[in-house]
């Protein structure tokens, strides 16, 4: 009780009155001040609650402002996606390129042929500084999907802080071998009036084997080790050990996904899975769609036992093909983490992760 009430108290008893209604007024007097100081502290109280409240609005308007800036600032940074294919020949590179050429207009991105002189897919060290600018700087094609025949280039060497989305897929190196033979005699489906190089030599593959003709040397074996290798000149050295640890450290590093043609539609439903953006109805377009994507080589006769294994003594087959197995083993490692097939169907697995114990608590 306040000194002020105090003196008013002792005021009050000092007035002549019988003792009966002092003891009166004194009750009473308590009596108010307990309510007082009752309704002061429910005041106090209400203020407190009040305040919290208001607290509490304000963090949440904080956070509301903060996940809409986050959604805006996610819009932007998907919009700024890259995503570069650079395929190897002969591996449905065509066929899974069609599907985003299918799906750019519905999922608003851009697509781009890299279009190298000669099909070189090494890249001179100025026309590499050009490309790497244009995929950094040309906002006016973002988001962008790149492909074209050209070896692993990789960004960071030219000072780039946000690298693009590498991803490629590979096929075993004799069946890729064989099929980019036929395609040089007989092209393909997709554009059939189209003059190939070899067009008129009648030469099986098996033919080209017995003979130790050129177009099927276990030389020309080599090539998706280099084109995950780089622009380094050792990954160009036929049978170069060091290009094969490199091209497997980039497949790991470098790349966030790697197929096997021998397992297309689930690469394409991963990818579905992983980057939406870019490929959301990629796996119904390729199940269901008017199979524009599919391509096939004309005229394509498989090779014989003797012929397979004649290839299969070289150490380049050897290099080339444990490549290849490194790269299935990955992918099916991933997949095993991402589908499962119930009824000779595929599906992908739900979301296994989830937040908890977030602190600080905000109420």
């Amino acid at each position: 009780m306040s000194s002020l009430c105090w003196i008013f108290l002792m005021g009050l008893l000092r007035l002549k009155m019988p003792p009966k209604f002092q003891l009166l007024a004194l009750l009473a007097f308590a009596i108010a001040m307990i309510f007082l100081e009752n309704q002061i502290q429910k005041l106090e109280e209400s203020r407190g609650k009040l305040e919290r409240a208001i607290a509490i609005h304000e963090v949440r308007e904080i956070e509301q402002r903060h996940i809409r800036e986050g959604a805006k600032e996610a819009l932007v940074e998907e919009d700024d996606l890259v995503v570069i294919y650079n395929r190897v020949p002969k591996t449905a590179s065509t066929s899974f390129t069609n599907i985003a050429y299918d799906l750019c207009n519905k999922n608003h991105y851009h697509v781009l042929h890299i279009n190298t002189t000669k099909n070189n897919p090494v890249m001179s060290l100025q026309d590499q500084v050009r490309f790497v600018k244009n995929v950094t700087f040309w906002k006016e094609m973002k988001p962008a999907f790149y492909h074209g025949h050209v070896s692993f280039l990789d960004f960071t060497k030219f000072g780039v802080k946000k690298k693009p989305i590498y991803i490629n897929v590979i096929r075993d190196p004799i069946e890729r071998l064989v099929s980019y033979y036929y395609f040089l005699r007989f092209g393909d489906d997709y554009r059939p009036g189209l003059r190939r190089r070899k067009q008129g030599d009648k030469k099986t593959f098996d033919e080209c084997v017995a003979a130790g003709g050129s177009d099927c040397a276990p030389e020309k074996l080599w090539l998706q080790i280099p084109f995950f290798c780089g622009h380094y000149s050792e990954c160009w050295n036929m049978g170069s050990k060091w290009a094969l640890e490199q091209a497997k450290y980039n497949l790991v590093n470098e790349y966030m996904l790697v197929g096997v043609t021998e397992e297309l539609e689930d690469f394409v439903m991963m990818l579905e899975a992983a980057l939406p953006r870019f490929f959301k109805g990629a796996t119904e377009l390729y199940r269901t769609g008017k199979k524009s994507h599919l391509r096939k080589t004309s005229e394509k006769k498989p090779p014989t036992k003797e012929s397979i294994a004649r290839l299969q003594q070289s150490d380049i087959w050897k290099m080339e093909n444990e490549f290849y197995e490194f790269a299935l083993e990955q992918f099916q490692y991933i997949r095993a983490h991402a589908v499962r097939e119930k009824d000779g169907e595929l599906y992908l697995l739900a979301q296994n992760f989830f937040y908890e114990k977030i602190y600080p608590k905000t109420t």
